[in-house]
């Protein structure tokens, strides 16, 4: 999964009902085998995120 400054990161809920993140990735550490994004959630809240299964990149056009 790859992803590029300016991306919208969706973070769908583990269990029924809950609820969905989403955020802009402003910030790219790690490589490209372990990359770990810093995400800027609409909430106003950061937070490093090592994507998984429940990680939805869209790529800005």
């Amino acid at each position: 999964m790859r992803a590029s400054v300016g991306d919208r990161v969706i973070i769908h809920g583990r269990v029924v009902g809950a609820a969905e993140r989403a955020g802009e990735v402003v910030e790219i550490r790690g490589d490209d085998v372990t990359p770990l994004l810093v995400v800027r959630f609409d909430d106003g809240h950061e937070a490093i995120l090592s994507p998984g299964s429940d990680c939805e990149i869209r790529h800005e056009s």
